[in-house]
């Protein structure tokens, strides 16, 4: 029995992501051999001169290219989110998997990173992207799934108003702290609840549109 041909495009997508990653990691190990010559630590150091345009300019390329990527791999508006949120979770997750072979970081999970940069400094321990990741990856699996099934996928108004609630929550606890970040003082704790609160409305969001359209919607065309 043949594999669908979904499992493919995912493989594909998962080297590209890796890969990427890869290159990713590269510059983050350059730039911590000049400004953490003696191992990355809170409080952080200014990037005060034109090097901090380029990673800004290198995050919004990042992301660029993985849209980019996801657009051309399907015709519908969210399958390509979903092969989006696939790609951005294996990235996210191998981009840390390669710090660690590279430079044996981070020890654990609870490591603190400079997770972003736009449009203030994203700080937060390494599990926060990575369970992220993981619930994107789950839910792009099952996307795609289901619209090879012959399913549509739309999400309900409700399952929106809970995305963007979770999303402002979790961005909240990587921006909350200006003070580590603007002024290079030493981070105040993490608020895990706001992760935790946040991972389980996006799982309760999706998981309202995936019920919905399983159960309510007329099967579509077989997606190619």
């Amino acid at each position: 029995m043949t594999s669908p041909r979904y499992i493919n495009k995912f493989l594909w997508l998962s080297l590209f992501a890796i890969a990427m990653a890869f290159v990713e990691s590269a510059v983050v190990v350059y730039l911590r051999a000049i400004y953490y010559p003696e191992g990355f630590a809170f409080p952080l150091k200014p990037l005060t001169d034109y090097k901090i345009i380029i990673e800004v300019c290198r995050e919004v390329a990042t992301i660029v290219m993985l849209m980019t990527v996801a657009h051309i791999s399907a015709k519908k508006f969210w399958e390509r989110f979903a092969y989006l949120i696939f790609i951005f979770g294996v990235w996210d997750i191998f981009y840390y998997v390669w710090l660690k072979v590279l430079i044996n970081w981070p020890d654990t999970l609870l490591d603190w990173d400079i997770l972003f940069l736009i449009p203030l400094p994203w700080i937060g321990p390494v599990m926060a992207p990575v369970s992220i990741s993981i619930i994107m990856m789950l839910c792009s699996v099952m996307i795609i799934r289901s619209i090879h099934k012959g399913y549509e996928f739309s999400p309900a108004p409700i399952a929106f108003v809970i995305a963007i609630a979770a999303t402002f929550i979790i961005l909240y606890s990587f921006m909350y702290d200006t003070g580590a970040t603007l002024r290079q003082q030493m981070p105040e704790p993490y608020k895990y609840g706001l992760l935790i609160t946040g991972d389980i409305l996006y799982i309760v969001a999706f998981l309202i549109s995936y019920m919905k359209n399983r159960g309510t919607l007329q099967r579509a065309p077989t997606a190619e």
